[in-house]
């Protein structure tokens, strides 16, 4: 099946690297979601403190608005910091 996604950039450009090193994407991405699957985990790896925090149902619209608030904050980059 094909599908579109959606992914942050760094998360696509560390995918790019595993397929340099002989892992076809459609492989790497099988792989990954079938290991997500195994665990049984609801809330993705990446997000620790929605562990502790955000996986209340009935504060799911906020769990999501804070989400993308921490999402938009780490993707940020502060050129001064990096010269």
């Amino acid at each position: 099946m094909k599908t579109t996604v959606e992914l942050p950039d760094t998360v696509f450009r560390q995918a790019k690297a595993a397929a340099q090193h002989g892992v076809p994407l459609k492989e790497f991405f099988t792989e990954a979601l079938r290991a997500h699957l195994r665990r049984g985990s609801r809330i993705p790896a990446e997000k620790p403190w929605m562990r502790s925090f955000g996986a209340l149902r009935d504060l799911r619209s906020e769990s999501k608005r804070l989400d993308g608030l921490v999402r938009k904050e780490c993707e940020r980059v502060d050129e001064e910091e990096w010269r």
